[in-house]
């Protein structure tokens, strides 16, 4: 048996709004968009010219806010964020924005990503005389500016950023600016918009549909970005590196009807799955996808190896987010309780099951055992990713290598593990050539390192002990 983890979580989502008299009302849907990226904790804040006002709680979005809590933020301006905690505890003080209050006034941050420097800097400020108010990786940002002895939002933004390592799009504002900037290896994705006279900032274009924003184009690498009341105003703080937006963004972790760097990740996903089908050809009667991720890759996959989709597995959209339950059955009840195989369709049938990727193996295993339950004669398992074999260190919950299936045992080990008749997985240049960046850049412009341990950052020594721990 698999132990008992959960799985692959996504990262943080990050909206800002700067000029729009219903800041506060735009910012709660643009994070209504940006929910996949974080369930655990919510938070707006607005400012009108003259005070920041805050609302933040832990739990989903509409969770987080009640009848009366938009009213109370007033302002054209507003920076908002949904969370998932990668770097730092749950609970109340780590829910962004963060905020903070000092003898030259108010700031307000909210950062998507993980930095692989944290503790070394920590220990570095702590010395140095800083207390810190949460155990969140964002704090670093406001003592390395505050640190700075300037008052000028530019300026402590452009002299913080160049100390960070790792990944990260952050957002900053005060009183009467806002900044948003993108790590040199742009690993997280952001986009600017426009409504009307309005600037827009967001981690994925989606949250530009709802609110009917129209998209202008992406944060660039190493780019910070100044709003106030004069404008827009674009810099460097630092240099552009090797482009390397995470791969994973593209299977697994943004919503499909967003653009990555003009891709459409739908679009993409569909040619991962005909890709994989051109690696990885079956003799079956019909694929199908585990909802939601894999259902574009799924098509793709049928399409190209002209089998037929359907509907074999439905997910139950009334589940709450789940805890781990006492024991074994239940925790068998609570998977059937989230996916139901639908018999009609796999009984008889030799079933290719299409899925994003395979991280600890738990819940590919008992998707395997449903459909075989529901009378699929056999299963065939097909991963429209590599197998991912090392952590990452930029903000997806994979922290160990001896936490990775993948890395610690065969594609036949895991085949026999999961039941399956057959498991393939999509070659590293197969996932290049599906989602189809720059061939002209290293790796396409894309991180690959948790399928080959090749990071485009330096990684600390207290990480690098987690890339070793596992056998691969």
């Amino acid at each position: 048996m698999f132990p008992e983890i959960k799985g692959l979580n996504e990262e943080c989502g990050l909206f800002a709004i700067w000029g729009h008299p219903e800041a506060a009302k735009l910012t709660y849907y643009g994070l209504h968009s940006l929910q996949h990226r974080g369930q655990e904790g919510a938070g707006i804040v607005t400012i009108d010219g003259e005070e920041l006002y805050v609302h933040k709680n832990t739990g989903l979005l509409t969770e987080a806010f009640q009848a009366g809590d938009l009213e109370r933020l007033s302002g054209r301006q507003a920076l908002g964020h949904v969370r998932y905690a990668t770097a730092g505890r749950g609970g109340y003080d780590n829910v962004q924005p963060l905020h903070f209050k000092s003898e030259d006034g108010s700031i307000a941050m909210a950062h998507n990503g993980n930095l692989v420097n944290y503790q070394p800097l920590k220990s570095e400020l702590e010395r140095s005389g800083s207390i810190f108010q949460t155990t969140t990786d964002t704090e670093i940002l406001a003592h390395l500016m505050k640190r700075g002895h300037s008052d000028d939002l530019r300026k402590q933004f452009k002299e913080a950023l160049p100390q960070l390592t790792g990944a990260y799009s952050f957002a900053v504002m005060t009183e009467d600016e806002l900044a948003v900037a993108l790590d040199p290896h742009g690993l997280r994705p952001l986009s600017l918009g426009r409504l009307g006279d309005a600037f827009v900032v967001a981690s994925e274009t989606c949250a530009f549909d709802l609110i009917g924003a129209d998209y202008v184009r992406d944060v660039e690498p190493g780019e910070m970005i100044i709003f106030n009341e004069r404008g827009m105003f674009s810099e460097r703080f630092m240099e552009a590196k090797e482009r390397a937006l995470c791969s994973m963004e593209y299977v697994y972790l943004a919503r499909p009807d967003s653009n990555l760097e003009q891709i459409n990740v739908h679009t993409a996903r569909k040619q991962l799955g005909k890709q994989l089908a051109i690696e990885a050809d079956v003799d079956a009667d019909v694929v199908t996808g585990v909802p939601d991720s894999s259902i574009s890759a799924a098509i793709g996959f049928s399409e190209q190896a002209k089998l037929p989709y359907e509907l074999g597995l439905i997910k139950n959209r009334y589940v709450g987010r789940t805890f781990i339950q006492p024991s074994q059955a239940l925790r068998e009840q609570g998977v059937k309780m989230k996916l139901s195989a639908v018999r009609g369709v796999v009984e008889g049938k030799r079933v290719v099951m299409v899925d994003d990727s395979i991280v600890r193996g738990t819940t590919s295993q008992r998707i395997v055992r449903l459909l075989k339950d529901a009378g699929a004669a056999e299963v065939h398992v097909r991963i429209s990713a590599p197998p991912i074999i090392r952590p990452c260190f930029y903000g997806i919950d994979t922290s160990t290598t001896d936490e990775l299936i993948a890395a610690n045992h065969s594609t036949e080990e895991m085949r026999e593990m999961m039941g399956a008749d057959s498991l393939r997985f999509l070659s590293v240049d197969g996932l290049k050539t599906g989602i189809g960046r720059d061939a002209k850049q290293p790796n396409c412009g894309q991180c690959l390192g948790c399928f080959t341990g090749e990071y485009p950052t330096a990684i600390p020594n207290e990480h690098r002990d987690l890339v070793v721990a596992g056998k691969g």
